[in-house]
């Protein structure tokens, strides 16, 4: 006899779609999250209430995972930028590569398509700090090689946008 299981199967709450507003009140809280509501309200066109209750929905729904300070790496004394590409055997995410992120410099770690297993995004003092940062990844069993590329001038750097792009008006569209 088999048991029917529906009931028990833990249904996700379905989440309100994120509308116009939402995006707007995200990209103003992207550009500077210390914004009162009020404030936020009137760049919105909404009450600082309504902007409240929606500010709460997205950060319950996980649309909003936090609020950040942006800091300035060469301020703090890490002016060099490098993205590392490791080749692994095998899949890359094993216990003793996460161990990597015990360290400051990592700022992000990717699990990637193509002929790299793991993308992290380091941000060191110097080169010899790079060299020193790569030496951990080399210990790891299973990597087999790493690739680093060093940004000289950083055009752009901003969290995740809210905007969305309907069309390139200026791109020509494939045929």
């Amino acid at each position: 006899m088999t048991k029917n299981t529906e009931d028990l199967r833990q249904r996700r709450a379905q989440q309100p779609a994120i509308d116009v507003f939402d995006r707007k009140i995200l990209a103003a809280l992207a550009a500077d999250s210390s914004q009162s509501y009020a404030r936020l309200g009137e760049a919105v066109g909404l009450s600082a209430p309504a902007v409240h209750e929606r500010v709460r929905r997205l950060r319950q729904s996980g649309a909003i995972k936090g609020v950040h300070a942006a800091l300035d790496g060469a301020a703090l004394g890490k002016p060099l930028l490098a993205f590392v590409h490791v080749e692994a055997a095998g899949w890359g995410k094993s216990e003793r590569l996460m161990q990597v992120l015990r360290f400051p410099e990592v700022e992000e770690m990717h699990s990637v398509a193509g002929d790299a297993s793991v993308l992290f995004k380091v941000r060191t003092a110097s080169p010899q700090d790079l060299e020193a940062f790569l030496a951990q990844i080399h210990a790891v069993p299973g990597v087999t090689g790493t690739r680093s590329y060093i940004a000289l001038s950083t055009y752009l750097e901003r969290p995740v946008q809210a905007g969305v792009t309907d069309s390139w008006p200026d791109m020509p569209r494939p045929e």
